[in-house]
């Protein structure tokens, strides 16, 4: 794993953190209903990359 990944698994992680929050916040106060989907596709998304990132 070169440092340009060990950089990007870090943003990732801040990235998960930040939408976990956001997400949790979403739930409780539903302003908007097309918030939630959208905050789970990111958060699913950023998994995904994380886990790919992991992979190499």
């Amino acid at each position: 794993m070169d440092k340009k990944q060990k950089k990007r698994m870090e943003v990732l992680h801040q990235k998960i953190a930040k939408l976990q929050q956001q997400l949790t916040g979403a739930k409780r106060q539903p302003d908007d209903p097309a918030e939630v989907p959208r905050l789970e596709r990111e958060l699913a998304a950023a998994h995904a990359e994380l886990a790919a990132l992991k992979q190499t």
